[in-house]
């Protein structure tokens, strides 16, 4: 049940199951001597969490404690009376705060709620509003995808993505650690997948196909002790990290450390149109500098693939303590297993009708090494074609269809159609956004998904176990870039896999965006501000000689300032206020003001009219 007494005032995101605001009676205020009181030491990184959030961005140095306090606090404890796995309830009463968690995780989401409740500009006067919350989350699996083949991030920002995952209560980081732009992990066994592997000679410029090669030296990787560090990080956010080791396509940068591993060893890497003078003086494989799908795949007929591809298991799957491991599987050419000898013998003793099945093959026969590990494999949808590993789960990202029809062959499933989940793909205009890889998704479309398709019963429906964002790279070059591509879409995806379809409301969420993006602004987020972009209809009456225009955001109770000159829009331009008509020539500039400051860009309508 969903009781919205008091949303008018507290905000929270993703919306919570019940809220009930109790009244200025109830108003409690943290100070410095205000003890953050833990009944159980499991309760340790929520506390630390708090506690380092309050001081950093608020400069309020709050102290732990293990036993009751004279004064009041915030009290943390579990209770499996709060509901099941990450459930919570929390409470501000006059007298303090109490968390109560059904588990540690849910301890740690009552305090993300917490957080929320918290002014949203840096402040000593830390009141908090009265209110009781319980709350649960829709899906077990809430996922962003990360990726580090294409752009490399240092360790810092890692742990700063996962924070903002954390405060969204996202519970896994997908990470994406190898592609054919750069191998990024450390393993002992074979130093050259990194030595050489890790670095490319150069990168395009611009949108593929680029419009010159930069010709620097790009990349890096992470060492095993990073990785341990990263994962015991998120861990501390009860995060939990799936790696992802990209086979049998997207090998580009494991087969230049090793070019045996190709169909075709002495072939040179097709870099394109553009590739760097290094690479031009020194023709063989190569890490790749351009984006897009390559034909030179890991040789599916040679056992030496296998092999290296189960050394990296060994290395690999001890650092992440996840069920999950990814394998892609996804845009893998068949061009070169089709004039293949070795490829073609493999198809012939194993009876395999066409290279899907082939694929079908590589893929299951890396599932039962993995699954071996005590491991799950879970695969892009592809994985599907030629016939799906015996107990794999599938990612769908080719829209739907393959997690439908993963889930009606009793697989388990995450949903990341593109069409809602690609957070690499433009959310405002073109023009006035930086440079991504196509697409439209704005923040409305994402919050309108609802990952349960209606081509499955209820009983199917059971296999989709979450969904997941992800964030591709390409374009992505900077740890600014990134936070911007990721917020504030984090919230719409964060908010579909956390509250439920019942009571969604596009209003209210704005509405409580609002003071989510305040506190974006608190902790230094570099969030998009193209929620406040106005959108304009142009509707022309020839007949009569007008147009008539409409504004739209994705901004809650905008206040949208306008001119018909040219100009840019201030705070005292004309208001819209509804649609209205223009009987001649304009230039409609549009922008969005918040207390008198523009919020995000001016969007520009000419109107030609005789």
């Amino acid at each position: 049940m969903l009781t919205t007494q008091g949303f008018s005032q507290i905000s929270l995101v993703p919306r919570p199951l019940e809220l009930k605001e109790t009244g200025s009676g109830n108003i409690f205020t943290i100070k410095a001597e205000t003890p953050v009181i833990l009944t159980s030491d499991k309760l340790l990184p929520s506390a630390e969490f708090l506690v380092q959030y309050v001081q950093q961005y608020y400069g309020v140095q709050l102290k732990t404690s293990k036993k009751p306090a004279k004064v009041n606090g915030v009290v943390l404890s579990i209770d499996p009376a709060a509901g099941g796995q990450g459930a919570y309830m929390l409470e501000v009463t006059a007298s303090g705060v109490s968390i109560k968690g059904a588990d540690e995780t849910g301890v740690f989401y009552g305090v993300q709620s917490l957080l929320q409740l918290l002014p949203a500009n840096k402040t000593t006067a830390l009141d908090l509003p009265g209110v009781w919350v319980k709350d649960a989350p829709r899906f077990g699996y809430r996922g962003v995808m990360l990726d580090v083949g294409r752009h490399f991030f240092p360790v810092e920002f890692v742990k700063k993505f996962i924070d903002y995952l954390a405060i969204h209560k996202i519970n896994t980081m997908h990470w994406h650690l190898t592609e054919d732009q750069g191998w990024r992990i450390e393993i002992k066994k074979h130093p050259q997948l990194t030595a050489k592997g890790a670095y490319r000679n150069g990168t395009i410029v611009g949108h593929y196909p680029g419009s010159e090669n930069d010709n620097e030296r790009y990349g890096g990787f992470y060492t095993q002790d990073q990785v341990k560090d990263i994962v015991a990080y998120a861990a501390k956010r009860y995060i939990t990290v799936v790696p992802e080791i990209e086979m049998p396509g997207h090998a580009s940068a494991a087969i230049a450390a090793f070019p045996n591993l190709s169909c075709f060893p002495n072939e040179p890497t097709n870099l394109g149109k553009l590739p760097s003078e290094v690479s031009k003086a020194n023709p063989g494989k190569q890490v790749q500098e351009t984006w897009g799908v390559h034909d030179d795949v890991f040789c599916a007929g040679n056992d030496s693939v296998y092999q290296l591809l189960e050394d990296v298991m060994d290395e690999v799957v001890p650092l992440f303590p996840s069920t999950l491991f990814h394998i892609g599987g996804d845009e893998c050419p068949k061009a070169n297993w089709k004039r293949c000898p070795r490829c073609q013998v493999r198809m012939k003793e194993h009876n395999l009708k066409d290279e899907h099945e082939l694929q079908s093959y590589f893929v299951q026969r890396m599932e039962k090494y993995i699954n071996s590990k005590g491991k799950i494999l879970i695969g892009w949808d592809e994985i599907l074609e030629g016939g799906l590993a015996p107990n794999a789960w599938v990612m769908s990202w080719r829209g739907e269809a393959g997690g439908i029809e993963a889930a009606k062959q009793n697989h388990d499933v995450i949903m990341s159609p593109t069409t809602y989940c690609y957070f690499d793909y433009y959310q405002g205009k073109s023009k006035t956004e930086p440079l991504a890889i196509g697409g439209y998704l704005p923040l409305n479309k994402v919050y309108s998904y609802n990952p349960f398709p209606d081509a499955l019963t209820a009983e199917q429906a059971k296999h989709i176990k979450g969904i997941q964002a992800n964030l591709w790279t390409e374009y992505v070059e900077s740890p600014s870039k990134a936070e911007y591509m990721l917020m504030p879409r984090l919230a719409a995806i964060a908010e579909v896999a956390w509250s439920p379809q019942e009571g969604k409301s596009w209003e209210d969420f704005t509405r409580r965006m609002e003071r989510l993006y305040d506190q974006y602004k608190l902790i230094g987020a570099n969030y998009a501000k193209s929620a406040y972009e106005v959108r304009q209809t142009v509707i022309i009456e020839s007949v009569n000689n007008k147009a008539n225009v409409t504004f739209k955001t994705d901004a809650y109770n905008p206040d949208i300032r306008y001119t018909l000159d040219g100009s840019i829009p201030s705070a005292n331009s004309l208001k819209y206020t509804k649609s209205f008509d223009v009987y001649r020539s304009a230039i409609i500039k549009a922008g969005v003001f918040k207390n008198g400051e523009l919020k995000g860009n001016v969007s520009e309508q000419r109107i030609v009219l005789d």
